[in-house]
């Protein structure tokens, strides 16, 4: 295994980590928590920062093991729909992050298109999942939870993943250009 592999796989893993422990965070701040979507977070960090095969892995297995270890978030629809959104979310943030211009003013349309697209994935997952149950999954129901009930957490990842992701870059390019 090389360095860099190595890197990216010991980043993944305190990606995973900290998806699995940031819900405990949020969680304590009363009917607002949720709404900060805290797995998110790290699942996008680690598409920008690791590539999107380790993005989309740390993306299906964030909510499952929480699902399948904590029973939180419930496993069918919740977890499944979730895991289809964040591995969306850290393959498309890393995709879009390799094709877009390598310059810090395209971190932001990289992120907002990987959380449009990990939205409309997690609708679609949502419709397919509620239809196999029998139920209906509305047009108002996905912009309630896609939109409605995401707004702080989509504030928060705009505010939060652009400097994080220059501030690593940064680090890095420094312990490269000291080498």
């Amino acid at each position: 295994m090389n360095r860099r592999h190595t890197l990216r796989l010991t980043f993944s893993a305190l990606f995973l980590a900290t998806a699995y422990l940031l819900p405990f965070a949020t969680g304590q701040i009363q009917q607002f928590g949720a709404m900060l979507c805290p797995m998110h977070i790290p699942v996008l960090l680690c598409g920008f920062l690791c590539g999107w095969p380790w993005g989309l892995a740390v993306g299906v297995l964030a909510p499952l093991l929480r699902s399948l270890t904590l029973g939180m978030p419930h496993l069918f629809p919740s977890a499944v729909c979730m895991a289809a959104e964040l591995a969306a979310y850290g393959a498309v943030s890393a995709l879009m992050y390799r094709v877009l211009p390598r310059h810090r003013g395209y971190i932001y349309p990289a992120l907002l298109i990987a959380m449009v697209v990990g939205r409309l994935v997690w609708g679609g997952a949502m419709w397919l999942c509620v239809g196999l149950s029998g139920g209906t999954f509305t047009l108002a129901a996905f912009f309630a939870g896609a939109v409605g009930n995401a707004l702080p957490g989509i504030a928060l990842q705009l505010v939060l993943i652009p400097p994080l992701v220059m501030a690593v870059q940064n680090v890095y390019q420094k312990k490269g250009a000291s080498r």
